[in-house]
């Protein structure tokens, strides 16, 4: 699994507070154009020690795209064509889980996707071939040992596994859709999990999901959910996030490239 090539950019998608990690070196940010259009933001070139990074805002830099208007295949595809292949999404997350409250990492291993009308595949269009690609286990399961290892080294709370139902928002749940999804088998709720790991998966890069719990989903606690709340678990859960991203990067970008799909 880990090539003693080069290293390979590793991808990172999330909000512009990454781009803080302890030891990074900003070297360059630019602007980019894809078969689909522009990313959610300009590339943010980087390094950590010998490890290069290359860093996007899934939202935009002010936050200004809600999750249902996120050019994802833009944004998958300017990582690859800069030369990623492992690509970690940081996304916020409600925790349906009894284990799985603010301020929680969480490493999801499933997904469930009840998103619509997204464009969620590159294989469309005028094609000579359908192509289906195996999406059995959407999450890299290398890359996911690398996080789950970091986050117990650095010993930030975590749960190494996790179910993650992906909604259309950008309104939140209903305690009624909530439930639905509990018994779908659904640990945790967010909005931007999907299509982002079906089209990584297109491309042939490994994936992984690095998620923070922000609030309790719909239901779940005797309260409205805030974004007080959701500030205040933010604060305290992204020195977690930072942390095990800042030890893990370079293993995740010394994996072996997988086959692209075609």
């Amino acid at each position: 699994m880990i090539s003693s090539a080069k290293p390979h950019p590793v991808g990172v998608i999330g909000g512009t507070g990454l781009t803080t990690l302890s030891d990074l070196e900003i070297t360059g940010e630019r602007q980019v154009e894809t078969p689909w259009g522009v990313p959610s933001a300009p590339l943010v070139d980087g390094r950590l020690g010998d490890q290069p990074v290359i860093f996007l805002s899934r939202h935009g830099n002010p936050h200004r795209l809600p999750p249902h208007q996120v050019n994802y295949r833009a944004n998958l595809q300017a990582l690859y064509d800069s030369g990623a292949r492992t690509v970690v999404g940081v996304n916020a997350v409600g925790g349906i889980h009894r284990d799985m409250g603010p301020a929680q990492v969480v490493v999801p291993d499933q997904i469930i996707d009840y998103t619509w009308g997204r464009a969620s595949t590159f294989f469309e269009g005028d094609l000579q071939s359908v192509t289906h690609i195996d999406f059995t286990w959407p999450y890299d399961d290398s890359a996911r040992q690398i996080l789950i290892d970091a986050a117990g080294a650095e010993k930030v709370p975590f749960s190494g596994f996790g179910v993650y139902g992906a909604t259309q928002g950008p309104r939140l749940e209903t305690a009624a859709e909530i439930l639905r999804m509990e018994r779908d088998g659904c640990d945790l709720v967010g909005m931007t999990g999907m299509p982002e790991a079906a089209l990584a998966a297109e491309l042939g890069m490994r994936y992984v999901c690095l998620g923070l719990v922000v609030n309790w989903a719909a239901g779940k606690s005797d309260h409205i959910i805030t974004m007080a709340e959701i500030e205040e678990a933010i604060e305290q859960g992204m020195s977690g996030v930072r942390r095990i991203l800042e030890v893990s990067i370079a293993s995740l970008g010394a994996l072996t490239p997988l086959p692209q799909c075609s």
